[in-house]
């Protein structure tokens, strides 16, 4: 039957919508205006064209000859970094009925600007990632396969976008961005988190890390695998460091299998290995070997003979 056949009291719904918004608004106290928040879907198409004019053949489908390539990303370019001073200017917006003194026009362009020259590290950052994983998975056939069809490297791509944006001071379009990524991929990095050269995450579905994680040039990641925090904010009593640096140091060279889940403010030294399966709450050494069943942090020849087992196991 017809919608306008249905016995339930469309009015009767919108009142009580008007309701709870009326009660979330007075708790609220009236701040904040929807209009002026940046928009998930005009942040898409931001990320489209950045995408697109980073990887023009690839990702932005351009097939056009050679010496038009550029005129293609100039087009692509100029939408993307018009769009998202749109959206940075509706964040400053959002958090200006906040602010004790006024946001300067200008700023948003500024960080546009900024962000602007970014781009050509982030490429680079990118296609370094490209490089660990056609080296990490024996299964990748090429590079441009990896590209394409990998959910760690599209969150990573998208990562190395919002972490720029993040650290200029767009951190609600940087979150957006991440946010994208973690519906497309599954894998949720916050903008924040500090991330090295040659990172590669195999598999990916799963993968969480926090805001405060630093992780350092050629580390691998398995599916499921946590960098978090030990308690939430607000449940206990934390000091200033322990609510600035909430979560892992990841040394360079290090492998985490899947499933391990590693919380708090701990260090994985250089070249460590962590199994699969593993919750770890305490510092490894350089070199180190954390395993299940028995979950011991072996070290010296024990910890080598097993390292090159694990390693040994990749996919």
């Amino acid at each position: 039957m017809a919608y306008t056949d249905h016995p339930h009291d469309i009015a009767s719904t919108i009142a009580e919508l008007r309701a709870a918004r009326t009660a979330w608004r007075r708790e609220a106290n009236g701040r904040h205006t929807v209009a002026r928040f940046p928009s998930q879907a005009d942040i898409a198409h931001v990320v489209d064209d950045l995408v697109a004019a980073l990887f023009p053949g690839r990702l932005g489908e351009y097939a056009g000859p050679a010496h038009g390539e550029d005129a293609f990303v100039e087009v692509r370019l100029h939408r993307a970094l018009s769009g998202l001073q749109r959206q940075i200017e509706s964040e400053f917006a959002y958090w200006q009925e906040e602010a004790i003194l006024s946001f300067d026009v200008s700023q948003a362009a500024m960080i546009v600007g900024l962000f602007a020259a970014e781009l050509g590290p982030i490429r680079t950052l990118v296609d370094d990632d490209v490089r660990a994983a056609f080296l990490g998975d024996p299964a990748a056939r090429s590079a441009d396969e990896i590209l394409i069809c990998y959910p760690g490297i599209v969150a990573i791509l998208y990562h190395r976008i919002a972490h720029a944006l993040y650290g200029l001071g767009a951190p609600i379009v940087a979150r957006i961005i991440s946010e994208l990524a973690n519906n497309r991929t599954g894998i949720d990095i916050h903008p924040g988190a500090t991330i090295g050269r040659r990172f590669f995450i195999d598999h990916g579905t799963g993968v969480v890390i926090g805001e405060t994680a630093i992780i350092g040039d050629r580390v691998q990641l398995y599916q499921h695998v946590t960098l978090g925090a030990r308690s939430p904010l607000g449940v206990t009593d934390v000091s200033a460091r322990e609510r600035l640096a909430r979560h892992p140091i990841v040394e360079d060279d290090v492998v985490i299998y899947a499933g391990a889940t590693i919380l708090g403010r701990v260090t994985i030294g250089q070249g460590a290995t962590i199994g699969g399966n593993v919750w770890l709450l305490e510092d490894v050494p350089p070199g180190g070997v954390v395993a299940q069943p028995t979950a011991v942090i072996l070290a010296d020849a024990a910890a080598d003979h097993l390292h090159e087992t694990l390693r040994g196991r990749g996919a």
